[in-house]
Formats: C-alpha cells, structure tokens, sequence
C-alpha cells in the first residue's frame, strides 16, 4: 500500500554488552521498551507459575500422594494463583501490549507521562520480587490469592504481610499506568482522529484503565486493613470487637470480579485487530462493539457479590446480583458475535495468530456458558467450593484470554523485533495447548459435579472416577508444560536470526504498520493525513490516494531518559521489604506464633532497611522532579486546554476516591447496624475545626499560587506554595496530637469505632504526607529554576491532589467528628 512505507531505522552491528542494554532498560522512557519489559516478565512469571502448577496436578494425580502436603500446597496454589493472575494476565495485556501499541495506533510518539510509565513498570517488577522475597523469609502465604478473613491474620501463617504490601505495591504502578493510557487516549492521538476513529485495541485499553481505575480501591482496601491488623492490630473485620468478616470479602470481590474483565477487555481488542487484518474485512459492529466493552465496564462492578451467594446472602441481594451476571453476559457475547461476523465471509489467512483467534472463540463461549450457570443461586450453592468453579475460571482465563495474550504475540511479534516467529513451532505450541488445556480442565467440570472440593491437596481412593479423572488431569498438565518448553523455544529460535519482517507484514490497516520493523525510538518518520474517515485509516488513505509527509527525524524531539524513576522504584521496593519483616512485630488476635520477634536479627536489619528508604525515596523522587522531561523547549500537543500532568492525575484520583469510598462505605455499614458506636471519649470537634480552617485555606493559598504561575508572578508563586506546605505541616501536627491523645484513652484493639477512625483518619494524615510532598516538588523546581512557560513540572497535578485531600477531610470530619 502507498501510504505504509517507512524508512528503516539505522542498524549497527556492533552488540551492546549486557550492562548496557540492562542500563537503557533501567532508564528508558521510550514506550516500546516498557512494553516489552512487562512482556518479557509477564512471560517470566507465567512460567514461574505453570511450574507450580504442575507440581499442583503432580500431587493431585492419584490419591494420598505426599509430594506436596499441609501448608506447603497451599503455600504453592497461593502463588500459582496471585503470580498468575496479578503477573501475567493482568499485566501482559493492559501494560505489555498496551504500552507498545496504544501510541503507535494513535500516531504519537510516546505516552502522556513517559517517566511515570518508568516508574509504574519497575513498581510492578519490584511488586514481584517482594513476593518471591516471602519463599526466603519463611515461605509463601498459604492462604489462597483470595486471602480470606480470618485465615489472613493466623499466626501460624508467614508471608502474609509481604503478600499484602506487594498487592498495594504492584497497584501503585498499576492505577498509574492506567491514568497514563486514559490521559494519553482522551489527550494526545493524532490530529484528526476522533475517538470514534480509534482502533478497538484503543477502545479496550481505555476501557480497561477506566475498570482499574474505578475498581482497584476495593483490592488496596482490603490488603491495607489486613496489613494494619497483622501489625498494629487494627481491624474492620475482627467479630471480637465487632467487626464483620464478610466486610473483607465485599472489599475484596469488588475488584476482584472486575479484574477478570480487566483480564478480558484487552484480549478482545487484540482478537479484534487480528479478526478484522487476518479476514481482510472491517470489524463488523465497529460501535456496538465499542459500547459493549464500556457496558461490560459498568455492568461487572454491580456483580461482586455472586461470588458469595453461599454466605447467606438476603434473598433480594441475591436475586439482583443473579439478574446483573446475566445482563453482563449480554455485551460479552455481543463481541463474541462481532468476531464472528468479522471472518465471516472474509479472505481468512489461516496463519498462527489466526489459529489462537478460533481457538478462543471457541474455549470462551464454554467457559462463558459455565459462568452464567455460577450466576444461577441454587446450582451456585451446590458447586460453589468444587472443582466445576476452578474449571470454569481456568476455562475463561486459561483457554479463553490466554490464548490471546498467545495470539497477540504471535501478531505483533513481527512488528516488535522484525522477526517472524516460526509457524510450524507456532502451530505445535498451539495444538499442544489447546489439547492440554481440555485435557487438565473438562474432568475437573466433571470431578466438581461429583463433589471434588477446591483447595485439598488430597482425596481418598475410593470415590467414583475421581483418581482417573485427576489422572487425566495431571497429564493435561504435562501437555500444556510440552507448550510453553516449544513456546520458550520459538521465541528463543527468532531472536537468532537476522531482522526480515516488513513494515507491514500482515497487511494490517492500523498506523502501528506504517511504522518500521522493529519500530525506531520516535516511532514514525513522517506526518498523517489529518482525515479519518474509520477506524482504518490505511485502507482509507490507499482508496483515497493520501500519502504520508516525512519528518526529518532530526528535528523529532522525545523525552530524556532518567534513572530517578528507577531509583523512586528501588526505593519503594525496599520500604517494602522493611515494612513487610520489620517495623512492627506481626500482631495475631489469638496470640498465636509469630512470624518475627522484635529480638531477631533480621526484624532489626529490615527495620534499619525500612528507615533508610525513606530518604533514599525522598532523594530519588527530587533529582527526578529537578531534571526536565525534555532537553529542549518543546511546545506540547494535547487535544484539550489541560496539560498531560493535570489530566493524569485527574484520571488517577478516580482511584483515590474508589479506596476512600470503600473504607467509608465500610465504616458507615458497620456504624449504621450499630457495631461500631463512638466511645463517651472521642477526639473534639474544635481540634476538627482548625484542621479544617487550616486545609480549606491551604487549598484557596495553592490555587492562587497557580493563578500567579499562570500570569507569571513567580516571587508570590513560590509564597503561596511555601505557605501551603506550613500550612499542612501545622494540619499534621494537630493531627499526631490528636492521634496521641485519643490512643491513650482507650484501647483501639478493643474498639471498632477507634479502630476505623485509626485505619481511615490515619490513611488520610498519609495523603497528607503525600500532597505535601508533591507540593514540595513543583517548589523545588520553581527554586532551582526549572520551571518556565515551557515547563510547569509537576505544578497542576500537586495542586489538583490537594484539592482532593481536602475534600476527603471534609467528609472524614462529618463522618467521624460531627455524626
């Protein structure tokens, strides 16, 4: 097609040595890096857990095996499952596919906040290495991903408190990566493309972050409060001083249930480009495709609680969480309907990629079915702890969206190295899973029908078909682990040889194949036509006789890259790693054993660990706010009158506002049904009532600064951000004497009321410490003289933040000090 050629980057051939190619990566802003990185980790943690899963289904193959028994299967399912879930598929489409290819299917050159995607990527890398830190530190958790209340606090388990500060961890970089895609969806994209012209890859990445987004605060809820009762003791859940267990489970399934469209919502943009390039044909539905992917976003967060219809559940609750699993089926087998309708009739090209498209069209639409029969209460009671459930799960995940994460590797791999991988590899890998994963999942539907429970690690010999069921099982496993060693293989065979793969190989319609193979630091060397007239705008520019404009690279500019994210990363990986062995000692209602006592020696070197990462974060996140996103002055393009600052962290308070929602909702439930009644003794209203005069004036000081910035008064600028920060730091001093006061007139291990007003008031003093820190950014900059009209730092995005903290006090002052 005229309009795809691209002039191939310069290749040298001398090879980096492995320092500096680690090096680029630790600095690197470049989008197509990061991508790659979440890839190739992705990869690492999905075969770290089908290890684990084989070793799962080896001892499960016969009966009264003792190759993995007690805690220590439970120690090896609890990472199977979080290493599965939270490091491969969620991360690999959203993050991995997502970075590499959102902005080149928008036509620009990066993301909307290039360092913030540093950042977030090595967080979700530090995120892992903290939980594998757990299997030298007295083992994994065995508490199941779920990490149910109260096995959570049990003193007798050890890896808990790392497994929860991972979760808040890898959800930091997670909730910023997903700002990062919406402000580079809703800001930047080509001039001319509207949103109704974006790719449906696009579509579903946007959707996704907007899920995340809104959903993740119920996950970071329930790993806090856990946490904070290990250590100190502090409990929403705890039924001694009245708390309610399944409070923990609402928090936790809120997102939870959402994630697994968070693990559905990218695949089904990735089959869209394959169905739509591999049948030569439009996507069929083009719209309602769209609106399906946005209704599955609203529609699966009112479904959370058919997770928990065994619990006891009132009859009406249970009914209308019945009726919205089944709406949220309608849009999903909506796009089951487009893929279809987009090969029927199309030239298909029966390659690899096409292969792993019919594939999960197929798998998913059974997986699919066996979800709606969970959604049905009486047939959920009876399975609801089986084997059917595992099944089902897997059958989405496994043989459903994974298959997809195979078939967008298999894609995009010519465009993201320049080197095909080999189709008679490709095929093997394909049919090995395929067969491997029917073989390990349909007797397992049949083995929870039969009354198999989930979670033993053995079974008596004796039941009816259970020990050939489970045999057949295992050897599916050993088919699917033949499948990864021929995956792990092809991959390993392509990078050896040479770079071949055109611009655009597979004939695709999408601006990513205009660009070369594998695509340059700038991404493109020329300029678009500014029409759009679809979604493909390639087959549209060819019909039309447009061509593309070149761009003399050397006026291209991109951001610097820098090692301070990195560093920020290292830093928070090991407060960590601190807060998770040292700090407090791990406390334990029952008074059970301990995983740590403050006399160990290595309590002592995490607690010396832990106090000097905080200057060490501190330190890092100066130099990187004191070095200039671009080298140069450049004239940023964004389609609305905000900056990409202001508008990524518009879209990352929406998580903000999800966790302090749960946390409140929480509170005012267990308040409402009277188990959590204030003490005769409670913090004054008066010391309430100056924190307050002090924030709302804090917050009308940093707007004016803003407005001085604007019309360039840069002496009363830098004012009015100093008398902010005294102002929080007056705001935080009331607040630790109030904290000390109030903890000494009562015990918080004893009362529920002190014991939320120390979890929610507490997270709240921490936004504090966060929002002045971020206002003591953009201060920093304006004194050392980095900030111009060219450059505003991070001056908007600090502000907008402490706006919210102020506004989340309001409502913590109503809740707690006036009701």
């Amino acid at each position: 097609m005229t309009v795809q050629h691209a002039p191939q980057p310069q290749v040298t051939s001398a090879r980096r040595g492995a320092w500096e190619v680690i090096k680029d990566y630790m600095m690197t802003t470049d989008h197509k890096k990061i991508g790659l990185l979440y890839i190739i980790v992705s990869l690492v943690a999905f075969g770290i857990a089908g290890l684990m899963a084989v070793a799962l289904r080896l001892q499960l193959a016969l009966p009264d095996q003792g190759f993995l028994v007690g805690n220590t299967y439970n120690e090896v399912l609890t990472g199977h499952a979080a290493i599965m879930l939270f490091f491969f598929l969620i991360p690999i489409g959203l993050f991995g596919f997502g970075n590499f290819f959102l902005p080149l299917q928008l036509g620009v050159r990066d993301v909307a906040l290039p360092r913030v995607n540093t950042f977030a990527v090595w967080s979700f890398i530090a995120s892992l290495v903290l939980i594998l830190t757990g299997l030298f530190q007295g083992g994994l958790p065995g508490v199941g991903w779920t990490f149910y209340y109260p096995l959570s606090v049990d003193g007798n388990q050890t890896g808990v408190t790392v497994f929860m500060v991972a979760v808040i961890l890898n959800g930091i970089g997670s909730l910023l990566g997903s700002a990062n895609f919406a402000a580079t969806v809703v800001n930047l994209r080509a001039p001319g493309m509207s949103l109704w012209k974006m790719p449906i890859f696009c579509w579903s990445i946007f959707a996704t972050s907007l899920l995340q987004l809104v959903s993740l605060g119920g996950l970071t809820a329930a790993a806090l409060v856990t946490y904070l009762e290990l250590k100190l003791g502090l409990s929403m859940f705890n039924p001694g001083i009245g708390g309610t267990p399944i409070l923990f489970t609402q928090f936790f399934w809120f997102y939870s249930h959402p994630a697994v469209y968070v693990m559905l919502l990218p695949y089904l943009g990735i089959a869209a480009e394959i169905a739509s390039t591999m049948a030569r044909k439009p996507l069929f539905g083009y719209r309602v495709m769209v609106y399906s992917l946005l209704g599955i976003v609203l529609v699966s967060l009112l479904v959370w609680a058919h997770h928990i219809f065994a619990i006891g559940l009132p009859e009406g609750w249970q009914i209308a969480f019945a009726i919205a699993t089944l709406i949220v089926a309608v849009p999903t087998g909506v796009k089951i309907f487009n893929l279809i309708g987009t090969l029927w009739g199309g030239r298909i090209i029966m390659k690899t990629p096409t292969f792993w498209l019919v594939g999960f069209i197929f798998n998913f639409l059974i997986g699919g079915i066996t979800g709606v029969s969970l959604g049905m209460v009486p047939f959920d009671y009876q399975v609801t702890n089986s084997y059917y459930v595992v099944a089902h799960f897997h059958n989405v995940m496994m043989f459903g969206t994974a298959f997809l994460a195979m078939g967008g590797l298999y894609y995009w791999w010519p465009k993201m190295t320049g080197r095909f991988l080999n189709e008679r590899l490709g095929m093997w890998h394909f049919w090995l899973f395929m067969v491997g994963s029917w073989l390990t999942f349909l007797p397992q539907y049949i083995l929870g029908l039969l009354g198999m429970p989930r979670r033993y690690y053995t079974y008596p010999a004796g039941n009816f078909a259970w020990t050939e069921l489970n045999f057949i099982s295992t050897i599916g496993a050993l088919v699917l682990l033949a499948g990864g060693i021929v995956m792990v293989w092809n991959i390993l065979q392509s990078l050896r040889r040479p770079i071949t793969a055109s611009n655009n190989p597979w004939g695709g319609f999408t601006l990513e194949w205009t660009a070369a193979s594998p695509p340059a630091a700038y991404n493109f060397a020329h300029e678009f036509p500014t029409t759009f007239p679809t979604e493909r705008p390639l087959y549209d520019w060819e019909k039309s006789g447009q061509t593309l404009t070149p761009v003399d690279p050397k006026s291209i500019h991109l951001p610097q890259d820098s090692i301070w994210p990195f560093m920020t990363a290292l830093s928070l990986l090991l407060m960590g790693y601190g807060l998770s062995y040292g700090w407090f000692t791990n406390y334990t209602p029952a008074g059970g054993l301990q995983a740590f006592s403050e006399a160990s020696l290595n309590f002592q070197i995490s607690t010396v660990i832990l106090y000097l990462s905080i200057p060490f974060f501190l330190y890092s996140l100066f130099k990187w706010a004191g070095t200039r996103e671009y080298a140069v002055p450049v004239e940023h393009h964004h389609l609305t009158k905000y900056d990409n600052g202001f508008m990524g962290m518009a879209w990352f308070i929406i998580s903000e506002i999800s966790l302090f929602g749960v946390l409140i909702a929480g509170y005012v439930y267990l308040r409402i049904v009277g188990a959590a009644e204030p003490p005769a003794l409670r913090p004054n209203i008066w010391l309430a009532a100056v924190n307050t005069l002090i924030l709302v004036t804090s917050s009308f000081v940093i707007h004016k600064a803003e407005q001085d910035h604007h019309k360039g008064r840069y002496t009363w600028f830098r004012l009015g951000l100093l008398i902010t920060l005294i102002l929080g730091a007056l705001f935080m001093i009331f607040q630790v004497y109030e904290f000390a006061l109030f903890g000494v007139e009562s015990d918080w291990k004893q009362n529920l009321w002190q014991s939320c007003f120390f979890i929610i008031v507490g997270l709240h003093g921490l936004h504090i410490l966060i929002g002045g820190t971020g206002i003591a950014l953009p201060y920093y900059q304006a004194l050392t003289g980095k900030m111009d009209k060219y450059n505003h730092g991070s001056l908007t995005a600090a502000s907008l933040y402490w706006h919210l903290v102020d506004v989340v006090w309001l409502l913590i002052v109503a809740i707690f000090y006036a009701w």
